[in-house]
């Protein structure tokens, strides 16, 4: 029996739809981070300036392994195909230097106080949660 003919809840497919949209938004992020104009770059606070020129070309590396893989282990979840958790996995990889930056060395809780730390704690917790949400529906045999 192929992985297709594998009847899944309906909350299946919301929860794939709801990460898929979860990973289009960190591209749409990245895009515009990566694509910022000087004149846009001019009109945030001196402070943000500062944080935003001082990003290494690592963090946006890891920044794109873990948008667009995510990005694929959510389509690998609406296919039903086991691969997904090892895109997960991969964004996971790339998610942990990215937001270890963001948080503790680029000090981003410095220029947005306490509540800027929210969306990178919240990326952490997703990107863990997609690779055991993976693993476990794999188990399950929903993904082949």
């Amino acid at each position: 029996m192929d992985n297709q003919s594998i009847k899944v809840p309906m909350w299946y497919w919301i929860a794939a739809i709801i990460f898929l949209l979860w990973n289009l938004m960190g591209i749409g992020s990245f895009l515009s981070h990566t694509l910022m104009k000087e004149e846009m770059i001019q009109t945030l606070s001196v402070a943000e300036q500062e944080l935003y020129s001082n990003y290494p070309a690592w963090v946006f590396f890891a920044f794109a392994i873990s948008v667009f893989n995510g990005t694929l282990g959510c389509i690998g979840l609406l296919l039903k195909k086991k691969w997904a958790r090892s895109m997960f996995i991969v964004s996971l990889i790339g998610i942990i230097p990215q937001m270890t930056y963001v948080i503790f060395i680029a000090n981003t809780a410095e220029v947005y106080g306490p509540s800027g730390l929210i969306m990178p704690i919240m990326i952490v917790v997703v990107g863990f949660f997609l690779v055991w949400y993976a693993d476990s529906i794999t188990k399950r045999g929903w993904l082949k």
